[in-house]
């Protein structure tokens, strides 16, 4: 109890240090006043603009989180991360094509619509194609998984550098999209905040479904099948599951790397290895660290906002290094 406790008051300060933070800094009274209701323009630009952009950047964390731990589980690997299987790679596809192909329409689909939409599909979209090489291939298991997403991240990267230069043109800033795949929180109404804290909600209910079978998967297939598991079928469902949690993420944050790693190691030194704790202990564990990263993208360089993918980068980098020198020592 005290770990959960531990969490979400380490959450709660996250959110409230990230509302504090930017170019200009407010102060604790600054925000008791803002959230009070007071008039004032400082107060009403916390409100709408600042405290829905930390909370977004604390459901995409949980997001990152909840597909990483998927992830770790299917493949019993615990250096596994959410992009493995070339959902980045679709979704900076998708979100290439949304920035610099005129597709929107303003009353109908508007381009701060489009835009996750797009990346939606091309994260989904790739998955998909991974999935169904490596069933056509008839190796729909881990290592098959795992061949077939490398080719389609490779492709896929290569499919974004021809559009990227076939697509611009002096009208178009290529900084734009190199700025989206970076990563940066897109900063939502409240109704779009509403939206994303329902999707959230909502893959922590999905991937809850799948905790047992992933215990299951742990102790090997051998084991797994003797408990009267199905682990080809297991596997591509979750898979599935895992990829859709990511391509939310990636359609309302970008492409942040190494949170969907981090996350689940922490996580499971607090809870343990059972999947049904340590699901939302990953997501609560996404979420402080994306939180306070974004916090870290907006106040260190003001004016400049550094993109998010660049601090969790820098941040994720040593810890990725740290846990595959364990890895190899064990």
């Amino acid at each position: 109890m005290r770990v959960w406790l531990g969490l979400v008051a380490a959450l709660v300060a996250g959110i409230a240090i990230a509302a504090c933070a930017g170019a200009r800094w407010a102060s604790p009274i600054d925000l008791w006043h803002a959230l009070a209701g007071d008039p004032s323009m400082a107060s009403r630009l916390l409100v709408e603009w600042r405290l829905p952009r930390v909370v977004a950047a604390a459901l995409v964390g949980a997001l990152l989180g909840l597909g990483g731990t998927i992830y770790q589980g299917v493949f019993r690997n615990p250096l596994a991360e959410p992009y493995l299987l070339g959902s980045a790679g679709g979704a900076a596809v998708g979100a290439t094509i949304a920035l610099l192909v005129p597709l929107a329409v303003p009353l109908i689909l508007p381009q701060t619509l489009l835009l996750p939409l797009l990346a939606f599909a091309g994260a989904w979209g790739a998955t998909m194609l991974v999935i169904g090489i490596a069933r056509g291939a008839g190796a729909v298991d881990a290592a098959g998984l795992l061949l077939a997403g490398v080719a389609m991240a490779a492709i896929l990267g290569a499919v974004r550098s021809f559009l990227m230069l076939a697509l611009s043109d002096e009208t178009v800033s290529l900084q734009v999209v190199m700025s989206w795949v970076l990563g940066g929180i897109q900063t939502p109404s409240w109704r779009g905040l509403l939206l994303l804290a329902a999707i959230a909600l909502a893959c922590l209910a999905l991937s809850l479904l799948f905790a047992r079978q992933l215990d299951l998967l742990g102790l090997g297939e051998t084991m797994a099948t003797a408990f009267g598991l199905d682990t080809r079928r297991v596997v591509a469902r979750a898979v599935l599951a895992g990829s859709a949690i990511v391509a939310a993420a990636v359609a309302f944050g970008g492409l942040v790397a190494f949170v969907g790693l981090a996350a689940p190691h922490i996580a499971r030194w607090l809870v343990g290895p059972l999947h049904r704790p340590l699901l939302p202990a990953s997501a609560l564990v996404g979420a402080i660290l994306v939180t306070l990263a974004d916090a870290i993208a907006r106040a260190a360089l003001p004016p400049a906002e550094i993109p998010l993918g660049l601090v969790t980068a820098v941040a994720g980098g040593p810890f990725f290094i740290l846990l595959l020198a364990r890895r190899l020592r064990a």
